[in-house]
């Protein structure tokens, strides 16, 4: 590993599996120090016992992201048991409730807003606060490809939800930027993760989503992992209030 992380410290959410879980085995092994989040606790304590086997510093904090109190704690955690927060990677996601959308409940519609958008943007407002007491860091949102360049019937609270990560990270980027604050999204075309899975349950479903992407396969999470690496090194340090396509051409293919 090249260390590209070294003495930095992450904060991690939907870290229990997929995208997040990969990325936070990474960055662990890039040298950060990595508080991890997400609902599921025990898989949280897994994911920290593996990341201390491998010689790698890891806390977690089980808990919901619709609560603006547990992106308070997470933030406060990492300076308590690490000192400082460089790096957050806002990654927990829902994709809610689908079906036609004159038959989505306004419960369902606020829900995965509340997840998606929301959330991100709590966790966000307590992370950069103490990013600026640092002097800067980097925010990752993973965002979509889905209501961007792509869209699927039946899905539009994910739609309108991930689209709302793009504003902000370009909000975000524009205001904190002086500070020393980047801020950027990532968006995933189709990943072999259980979410993924979840949408497409048939072989049929899955080679449809296949065949959509430029490469024609799915990517992997450690993929996904090693692009948001990218934005939350110092190897970005002149990227910021970026879309970030990282979807295997699915954006670009009509074949």
């Amino acid at each position: 590993m090249s260390h590209r992380l070294q003495d930095k410290v992450a904060l991690i959410t939907g870290a229990s599996s997929g995208i997040g879980r990969t990325t936070a085995l990474l960055f662990a092994a890039e040298g950060a120090k990595v508080v991890v989040g997400a609902r599921r606790a025990s898989e949280l304590d897994q994911l920290v016992s593996e990341i201390h086997a491998a010689g790698g510093q890891a806390v977690a904090l089980a808990g919901d992201v619709r609560s603006e109190a547990y992106a308070k704690a997470l933030v406060d955690l990492a300076v308590e048991r690490f000192g400082r927060l460089d790096v957050a990677f806002n990654n927990a996601g829902t994709l809610g409730e689908g079906g036609p959308s004159t038959e989505v409940s306004e419960a369902g519609w606020t829900d995965t807003l509340a997840i998606n958008l929301t959330g991100a943007f709590l966790g966000a407002k307590h992370q950069i606060a103490q990013m600026t007491k640092n002097g800067g860091g980097s925010v990752v949102f993973t965002s979509t490809f889905v209501g961007h360049t792509f869209a699927f019937p039946g899905m539009a609270a994910y739609a309108a939800s991930k689209s709302g990560l793009i504003g902000l990270t370009q909000a975000l980027a524009a205001e904190y930027g002086p500070q020393g604050v980047r801020v950027n999204a990532v968006l995933p075309g189709a990943v072999d993760t259980d979410m993924f899975r979840e949408k497409n349950d048939t072989p049929e479903a899955q080679s449809f989503v296949t065949n959509l992407h430029a490469l024609k396969r799915v990517g992997k999470p450690e993929e996904l992992a090693r692009a948001v690496l990218y934005l939350a090194s110092d190897d970005s340090s002149f990227v910021t209030g970026t879309a970030s396509l990282v979807d295997g051409g699915v954006s670009i293919t009509r074949t």
